[in-house]
């Protein structure tokens, strides 16, 4: 078990390796109160850009289902009439600047998330650590845009938004305490603030937002539940080949995923009737084709996210699960009529 490994399983209660962790975390949850003040007195601006930005967040660290809703609101306003881009950090990429991502980007280069949405979103791709030099850049190249969703842009205070969306997952905020002892990337209280609050799978409102959205009704967060749907699989090494779940039942599968949250793609196969041997990696994991080596396999079950890494070197058995995000109600108007009023205003 590697360093961040063995972090990552102690977020899940309070033990000794969260409490081992926590002189660390007492730094790290200072320095981001003292941010966020700075910026709510004024001692630092965010920028404001001349299109309304999109946030969608989360306040813990982990896929909790930013991508897939980036990509629905992406695929959303665009059917209703807006022109979005998308910026993203590039995390798990080694780019150091700023960069518009293709659909033949390196994902070692542009992040494995950014890849999939410049592949499937429909709409232009740029990336930065600093979101506010991504945002102007793609504005400059594609000047037609009419709104910028920042995809994991929460904690980016830098750049000023219109509105915010936080994603939660059935993990909840694990032991509530701040990086590195737990997993949070800020207090839970920060939901009540966001405009939006989604709720991926069988996730649950954290008392700790409950109780400030009691005390601070102006500013209680719109909830809607979202889960991730997928019927069919497609051949990695030809997409266009296709089959469904019952082309798989009865045959020797394998399944992996280096993602956040790799028990929720392994659950959905179950949900699916199918029975596979799992293989978990790291969120973002770099794959070798030893990784996909498994003699005994007819079939190999995979991501999406983690399918751009695997595509160069993918066996002809592999099979990807494309999944849709599913929103109710509608957040997908209800952001409509907000961007209606920012552009009214």
């Amino acid at each position: 078990m590697g360093l961040r490994q063995w972090i990552v399983a102690g977020w899940e209660k309070r033990g000794v390796r969260a409490v081992l962790l926590l002189p660390l975390a007492l730094p790290f949850a200072l320095a981001v109160k003292l941010r966020q003040w700075a910026y709510r007195h004024g001692w630092a601006s965010a920028v404001k850009l001349p299109v309304p930005v999109l946030v969608v967040g989360n306040i813990t660290v982990g896929g909790s289902g930013k991508t897939p809703l980036t990509l629905h609101l992406a695929r959303e306003l665009a059917q209703r009439g807006w022109r979005p881009g998308i910026v993203s950090r590039g995390y798990g990429g080694t780019a150091a600047g700023v960069e518009a991502v293709s659909a033949t980007s390196d994902p070692a280069h542009v992040g494995d998330e950014p890849l999939l949405l410049a592949r499937r979103a429909g709409c232009p791709v740029f990336i930065g650590r600093d979101r506010v030099a991504a945002a102007r850049a793609l504005l400059a190249a594609h000047p037609d845009r009419t709104v910028l969703i920042a995809d994991d842009g929460l904690q980016h205070l830098r750049l000023a938004r219109d509105i915010e969306i936080v994603v939660m997952d059935e993990r909840g905020i694990g032991n509530g305490w701040p990086l590195p002892a737990g997993p949070l990337r800020e207090c839970p209280r920060r939901i009540a603030a966001a405009h939006a609050l989604v709720l991926n799978g069988n996730a649950a409102v954290p008392a700790q937002a409950q109780t400030q959205a009691q005390t601070q009704t102006q500013t209680q967060a719109q909830v809607f539940r979202m889960r991730l749907a997928g019927d069919y699989f497609y051949n990695l090494r030809d997409p266009q080949h296709m089959c469904g779940p019952d082309d798989l039942r009865g045959q020797r599968l394998h399944a992996l995923a280096g993602i956040g949250a790799p028990e929720r793609f392994f659950r959905q196969l179950e949900n699916m009737g199918l029975q596979a041997r799992t293989h978990a990696f790291p969120d973002h994991h770099r794959f070798q084709p030893a990784d996909l080596a498994f003699p005994d396999a007819d079939a190999l079950l995979m991501t999406e996210k983690d399918a751009v890494k695997c595509q160069p070197f993918a066996p002809s058995q592999a099979w990807v699960l494309p999944v849709d995000a599913q929103l109710d109600p509608d957040l997908a108007r209800w952001v409509v009529e907000k961007l209606d009023g920012c552009a009214s205003a």
